[in-house]
């Protein structure tokens, strides 16, 4: 059984992770680290992760970035791999990552969604086909009105498998409305939605000669995101030092 330290526990994340694992024999949260304890963990909750005794195998995040420091430092003290899920770090903070991966497995990833990744793997053999055939690419995106970044970053790593499949043959163009001219054939188009509670929505289009394939990804709940970050921690199990994402996980 994978033992796990839950960093973030009482955010929303963290408790949808903690019901998760209650219903999956192969692993347990033994630990949480939280700004507050609400006392309602069935596991000991601390609110300095510096104070946790608690041993464990791995350590899941979802916090917020300004936590991600003093985790770093407690994971290369203790060499603990960590499934690192916080967005939004700055260049300092991807810098130390880097770092603590020589010593310790990390896994980060744009998007933690199993569905996604799997698509990321799909795209890079259909722009293989379609692209040489002169299709036109294009992204659309679509998530909730309180999203305040756009594009999603999951649509640009959609863009960047396409782009690295095709040796960065592409431009990424995120607004024609200033622009009065004929679509480019080395365009990749990326649009984004943002209206009520749609959670995320990701649409890759290849257009060509009276012909239109479409691959979609749609999540109806943060679970998906969960369950993807659950079985990283699995996956990380036993691995050596070392950065590793979601493509590592689906293989």
């Amino acid at each position: 059984m994978v033992k796990v330290i839950m960093h973030g526990c009482n955010g929303k994340m963290g408790k949808i992770i903690a019901g998760i694992c209650k219903e999956d024999p192969d692993i347990e949260i033994v630990a949480g680290i939280d700004v507050f304890d609400d006392g309602k963990s069935e596991f000991p909750v601390f609110t300095d992760i510096m104070k946790c005794d608690v041993n464990a195998d791995v350590i899941i995040d979802f916090s917020i970035a300004t936590a991600v420091d003093k985790l770093l430092e407690f994971v290369e003290e203790r060499k603990i791999p960590v499934v690192l899920c916080t967005t939004a770090l700055s260049p300092e903070q991807l810098s130390k990552v880097e770092k603590v991966s020589k010593n310790v497995a990390v896994l980060k990833s744009a998007n933690m969604s199993l569905g996604i990744n799997t698509l990321i793997k799909i795209l890079k053999d259909a722009a293989n086909v379609f692209a040489p055939a002169g299709y036109d690419i294009e992204i659309v995106e679509k998530h909730h009105n309180q999203k305040v970044d756009a594009p999603s970053g999951t649509a640009i790593a959609l863009a960047d498998s396409i782009n690295e499949a095709r040796n960065n043959e592409y431009e990424y163009v995120y607004d024609r409305s200033q622009v009065r001219k004929k679509r480019d054939k080395k365009e990749l188009g990326i649009s984004a939605v943002r209206g009520g509670t749609i959670v995320g929505e990701h649409e890759v289009i290849f257009a060509g000669i009276d012909e239109v394939i479409e691959f979609k990804h749609t999540a109806y709940s943060k679970s998906v995101f969960a369950k993807g970050a659950v079985e990283a921690a699995k996956f990380l199990l036993g691995k050596p030092a070392g950065m590793y994402d979601m493509a590592d996980v689906i293989g």
